[in-house]
């Protein structure tokens, strides 16, 4: 015969250890895209070095540096397009 209240605790603990899983799944993509970012941030700094020698730059801030992490390299050449060819800056 089962204790009373053995469902409810059973329960409680699937519940607690699947919040538990989530919780480490949502930290993990948090962390990644805060590393991708910082990432991005440097690559924009390398750019931004080589890319004044030719008038191509792009603002240092924390969308550009979000899309350069994320994307690389496509990235920064969707923001150059977005910023020469449509008159769009971030």
């Amino acid at each position: 015969m089962l204790l009373p209240g053995f469902f409810s605790f059973a329960i409680g603990i699937i519940i607690l250890a699947f919040v538990v899983w989530l919780f480490g799944k949502s930290i993990k993509i948090l962390f990644k895209f805060v590393i991708n970012s910082i990432i991005g941030y440097i690559f924009l700094l390398i750019f931004n070095f080589f890319g004044s020698i030719f008038g191509l730059t792009l603002h240092l801030n924390i969308v550009n540096a979000f899309v350069a992490g994320v994307f690389g390299i496509p990235g920064i050449v969707v923001l150059l397009i977005l910023k020469y060819l449509f008159k769009i800056s971030f």
